[in-house]
Formats: structure tokens, sequence, C-alpha cells
């Protein structure tokens, strides 16, 4: 498989980790567009949020358990979180990912 994300996962491709468990991974974003840009990436290759398994959909139950766990660990007090799903919606890599987007003013969306 040539996803980039299964490449880190499997340490093939390095990465600044901030967190691991055995569902997920956070690393920091290689082109950020905000000071503190971190991609919460699920292990599993999932390319979209429509091929999620029921098995897969209850693993997500911690998603935000884990996003408060980081933004406290990296001093955010404010963020963004946002998941493309689909080239259209402007997902660059097809496979389940989050955003966490923070360390100035952000704009609005739409």
């Amino acid at each position: 498989m040539d996803c980039v994300f299964c490449k880190i996962i499997e340490r093939k491709l390095p990465s600044e980790r901030v967190y691991e468990d055995e569902d997920f991974i956070v690393i920091k974003d290689i082109r950020p567009v905000a000071p503190t840009h971190l991609l919460l990436i699920y292990k599993k290759h999932v390319p979209t949020i429509h091929e999620l398994s029921e098995d897969d959909a209850r693993r997500f139950w911690k998603v935000f358990d884990i996003i408060k766990k980081i933004t406290k660990n990296e001093n955010m007090d404010y963020y963004r979180i946002v998941a493309n799903n689909g080239a259209q919606a402007g997902q660059e890599i097809p496979h389940i990912h989050f955003h966490i987007i923070s360390g100035r003013k952000l704009g609005k969306i739409g």
C-alpha cells in the first residue's frame, strides 16, 4: 500500500509523535496552517468515514478523550477540529484523520 499515513504508522517515514495508543497516533503536521497543527490518525487504513465498519466506529469513542488530553498537554486553550471526507472536501490523503489546529485567530469556515 502506498499510503503516507500507513508508512508513518509503520515508522517507515519519520514523524514527530505526540501521542500513540493501540488505535490512534497524533503527530505534528509537516505543512502546518497555524502555529499548532496536529493530525490525529486512525492506525487502521480506512480511506473515508463511509468505509468505517461497526467495529471501527466503536473504536472512535475515544477520539474526543484523546483530543482533550493532547490539547491540555500542548496548552491549547482554543482549537479547531477538521475532518475532510473525500477529495472534493479537501482530503489529500485517503486515510481517516482529524486536524487539530490552534495558535492563531482562526477565521470563519464557509
